[in-house]
């Protein structure tokens, strides 16, 4: 098996995330524009217009999600499962497909524990290339501790702020998938990070 060394978390500076703006200005100005469009536009949006168009933007984002990881899922179903989680199903609508309602696979809300290396892999059978290996699980709680706090300390009117939404937003997602955190779900949990961060931009 080849394996690419020395990853970012191995680092003498991780996790001190240097960037340059330079080539991002023009692209940094669109968002703001776009931003700007999109708060007017729900600014004019009735209550029950503003809470439909949240259903349906996490039945999107579920359904693009789940075609990421290579699940095909109804938009009914999800639908159905999202209003029941929301409470707003009096009795909860029956989910026909079960993987609409999540993963039951795994150890949900723990991080992950296993001594095996958590790697990301390509190649046939024993030509396999190790492109990525996420820190051991040993580290994860400490690594969350961290991610968690440079979360905060970065967020619009903290003493740290990252003033790019867009910035932040990438970072997030960097810093979250580098650590990898738990056994399955990291890609969709860090994709919900990434939208949460341009969200409080």
């Amino acid at each position: 098996m080849i394996r690419l060394m020395h990853y970012n978390w191995q680092q003498e500076d991780w996790p001190r995330f240097k960037y340059s703006l330079k080539d991002m200005e023009e692209q940094l100005f669109v968002f703001v524009e776009s931003q700007g469009r999109i708060s007017g536009l729900l600014k004019a949006l009735s209550e029950e217009e503003k809470a439909q168009s949240a259903i349906d933007l996490m039945i999107a984002e579920a359904i693009k999600t789940s075609e990421i990881e290579g699940e095909f899922l109804s938009r009914q179903d999800v639908l159905s499962s999202i209003r029941n989680n929301l409470g707003l199903n009096h009795p909860l609508e029956k989910v026909r497909d079960k993987r609409a309602e999540g993963n039951n696979r795994v150890n949900k809300g723990q991080w992950r524990s296993s001594e095996d290396p958590m790697q990301v892999v390509s190649g046939a059978v024993g030509r396999e290339i190790v492109h990525f290996e996420a820190p051991p699980s040993a580290r994860v709680p400490q690594e969350m501790k961290n991610f968690i706090a440079w979360f905060n300390k970065t967020a619009p009117g903290e003493r740290q702020e990252i003033f790019h939404a867009p910035v932040r937003s990438a970072i997030a997602h960097l810093y979250f998938e580098t650590i990898h955190p738990f056994e399955d779900g990291n890609g969709r949990i860090g994709r919900a990070l990434s939208e949460k961060v341009l969200s409080q931009g």
